[in-house]
């Protein structure tokens, strides 16, 4: 009696849990895993195609997450002058003690990296700060200069975002201009760089 008890209250625990929650396993960054469409909002809905307020505060404290608090930061003036060129190839940098003793960690570190910022407009939050490793291997503490004894790896951090696509009020037809729907998922923003061993020998 008391496993057929147990297994009715398992079955109503099931039916009762939402079809839409969204999957815990973050998927690899750039790589979006879509949930369910939570309804159809129509232009007249909507501000400028913006998320509503009441499903931008449920979603997440984005402000405390590393890759939204860095935006502010990387968009001042003089920071854009200083670290503004594109990042092309592998621009490995040559450590010297005297030009790192008051270096942020990501300039001071034997895996450095830098930060851009990317844009998506049909995510919330729209921009976000994205760690680019330098070095393809390490820098050698004592030349400071690169080598392939070692790796630069991504370090991750998962982060809740709300996602919006064009929709129609029925599900049925063609999506009308300006209206939307909007799902969570969770995405894996690079947000710095570490050394590791190789996983064969070089």
């Amino acid at each position: 009696m008391a496993i057929v008890t147990a297994t009715v209250m398992g079955l109503l625990l099931l039916a009762w849990l939402p079809t839409g929650m969204p999957h815990q396993d973050p998927p690899s960054w750039g790589t979006p895993r879509s949930h369910r469409i939570l309804r159809c909002y129509s232009a007249e809905e909507l501000s400028h195609g913006q998320a509503p307020p009441h499903l931008l505060t449920q979603s997440a404290r984005w402000e405390q997450a590393l890759p939204v608090a860095l935006v502010s930061t990387l968009e001042a003036p003089g920071h854009r002058r200083q670290h503004g060129g594109p990042l092309v190839g592998t621009q490995c940098p040559v450590l010297r003690p005297e030009e790192v003793l008051e270096a942020d960690t990501h300039q001071r570190s034997i895996s450095p990296w830098r930060y851009r910022i990317d844009t998506d407009e049909n995510r919330y939050p729209q921009k976000l700060a994205v760690a680019e490793c330098l070095c393809r291997g390490c820098i050698n503490a004592k030349t400071g200069r690169e080598t392939a004894a070692l790796n630069s790896v991504q370090l991750l951090q998962s982060l809740l975002v709300l996602r919006r696509q064009p929709c129609s009020p029925d599900g049925a037809g063609d999506p009308i201009p300006g209206s939307f729907a909007f799902h969570t998922e969770f995405i894996r923003v690079p947000v710095g760089c570490t050394c590791v061993l190789p996983r064969s020998a070089q």
